[in-house]
């Protein structure tokens, strides 16, 4: 009995994280894709791509119904992190609720298999839950931190080929597409973030507006200056490649003062591995040798 309820536990997760990997996934390879158009019809390409993206939809769909809504304040907080996080797909939400119930379900199925429960059935059990609980809203949170520090990291590099761009005489919408294109391969969170903006003002919403969009979207301190900057400009009608020229040096300097604050904290950081683990080692080495010469005369002596 507890073997054929551990398969079934086995099997029910690996199915729920590979449909989640399938869901949050961009795309295809690109190398996949290349060759498979070696011998796809040319008319045909994106069909079987198509259907399989269409059959998950709709099982998510169907799954996602039996779940809670998020209308709740914790709700509309994971959706806000699923989108710094880089998730934008309406289901995406409830596809975290359901790996969060599926992660419960595995760690407390794997309390009750391996039986660890006997030393203290509630505090396991319990301890199993909070942590499955717990445990997928500390990934979305890293995950929501390393996107926006590769944000952060990407931003003066995005804001020098602005510049040169807006001095080379294209207007700010131009500007923010070719920067679009051109980062694509070097920064592409940040290249995604520039498409949604140009795309938000092309379907009517005005360049404010898909400013603000834009630093309420991604949380990142640098961007919301750089959408203050520009609402600024906009507003005033100063110089645009002026004020970005300005406001990149200012990224640059932060950028080289947090350089600088992580190397300072090295040293601190070095601390405990020092003296828990380097340290022990080299006395051993140093002192090993010493100690057993004066234990061997100290038993001569006796």
């Amino acid at each position: 009995m507890p073997t054929s309820t551990s398969v079934i536990i086995f099997g029910a997760v690996i199915l729920i994280v590979m449909a989640l990997f399938y869901a949050f996934s961009s795309g295809s390879v690109e190398i996949s894709d290349r060759l498979g158009r070696l011998w796809r019809p040319p008319g045909k390409e994106g069909t079987a791509k198509e259907s399989r993206q269409k059959l998950v939809d709709s099982v998510f769909a169907g799954v996602t119904k039996f779940l809670p809504s998020s209308a709740s304040e914790r709700g509309e907080n994971v959706d806000e992190r699923m989108v710094r996080a880089g998730f934008r797909r309406p289901e995406a939400a409830a596809l975290f609720r359901l790996g969060r119930v599926g992660f419960i379900v595995f760690l407390v199925g794997l309390v009750y298999i391996t039986g660890i429960y006997k030393f203290n059935p509630l505090l396991v059990f319990v301890g199993a839950v909070v942590g499955g609980f717990m445990a997928p809203d500390l990934w979305l949170g890293r995950r929501a931190t390393q996107r926006q520090q590769l944000l952060r990291l990407a931003l003066p590099d995005a804001l020098d080929l602005l510049v040169i761009c807006m001095e080379a005489g294209l207007g700010l919408d131009q500007a923010l597409m070719y920067v679009g294109q051109e980062l694509r391969i070097a920064h592409p969170d940040l290249c995604a973030e520039l498409d949604l903006v140009n795309a938000e003002m092309h379907v009517g919403k005005t360049r404010i507006d898909a400013f603000r969009s834009l630093a309420t979207r991604t949380g990142v301190d640098d961007l919301q200056a750089l959408v203050a900057t520009l609402i600024q400009t906009d507003r005033f009608g100063t110089s645009v490649a002026r004020s970005l020229r300005i406001h990149s040096d200012d990224l640059r300097m932060k950028r080289r003062q947090r350089a600088e604050e992580m190397a300072a904290k090295t040293t601190v950081k070095m601390l405990i591995p020092l003296v828990f683990f380097i340290f022990p080692a080299l006395f051993v080495v140093i002192l090993g040798p010493a100690v057993l010469s004066m234990l061997r005369i100290m038993g001569q002596f006796k």
